[in-house]
């Protein structure tokens, strides 16, 4: 099977700001592959600046628990959600969706 790079631009409005994402990803990949992929991620830069779950959680304004699930891919999280998570953790949400 051969993989091919595509190329994903998602433009949202939301308080004012357009977010463009950018990232790559391949044909086959399902949806529990992105999430696997996006919680992999959340983790491994949470671990990187030293904080637990529940501070992330603290931070981003969302709940405690939501983080774990984000983190185990339970959780088809939104746009804003991203944008929060992505901000708490000082990286851009494409950073999060990238293997």
């Amino acid at each position: 099977m051969t993989l091919f790079e595509l190329l994903i631009i998602v433009c949202c409005v939301y308080s004012h700001i357009t977010v463009i994402l950018h990232t790559k990803i391949f044909h086959t990949m399902s949806s529990k592959n992105i999430l696997e992929i996006f919680g992999g991620n959340v983790q491994k830069y949470r671990k990187v600046k030293q904080i637990s779950q529940e501070k992330l959680a603290e931070i981003a304004g969302v709940h405690r628990t939501y983080v774990g699930m984000i983190e185990r891919a339970e959780k088809n999280i939104t746009l804003r959600n991203m944008e929060k998570v992505a901000k708490a953790l000082e990286v851009k949400i494409a950073d999060l969706l990238v293997k």
